[in-house]
């Protein structure tokens, strides 16, 4: 069987908000508006106002990684991720140098509207070092 495609979707409260969050941390654009809108805002515009921020998405320019989709939900978030994303900041580095690549990403990320959560310090061979983050609707995501 061939390798599937994946989508990462997000329940969120402000889909908009939150996806041009992560377009920002992974590097990933907006997909296009659908055909005969000039942009999102001109299609929103033709939506009833229950609908207007009830999805979005970012996607990889290249192509290459997985879509990402948030989709607006009633309820907040409960409890710890089961799942969380690795956001690779400083691959192939180690390290104090590869700490310091995480911290500078992190300080970047916290500018966006990111908390930091804590700093796990290398401890070879089985730990390279990462930072835990919360993204501004307090999903949990590890700079790698």
């Amino acid at each position: 069987m061939p390798a599937r495609e994946i989508q990462v979707t997000f329940d969120c409260a402000d889909p908009r908000s939150l996806s041009e969050f992560w377009c920002e941390v992974l590097g990933y654009v907006m997909p296009p508006p659908p055909p005969g809108f000039e942009s999102w805002d001109a299609f929103r515009e033709t939506l009833p106002e229950h609908l207007r921020n009830s999805a979005s998405a970012c996607e990889d320019p290249d192509g290459n990684g997985p879509r990402v989709f948030f989709q607006r939900v009633p309820e907040g978030k409960a409890a710890k991720n089961r799942v969380h994303l690795d956001v690779r900041a400083a691959p192939g580095l180690a390290g104090e140098d590869r700490m310091a690549a995480l911290e500078a990403e992190g300080e970047r990320l916290v500018a966006l509207g990111a908390t930091r959560v804590e700093r796990h310090e290398p401890s070879p061979p089985m730990a390279a070092g990462h930072l835990v983050m919360r993204d501004p609707e307090d999903n949990e995501f590890c700079l790698d």
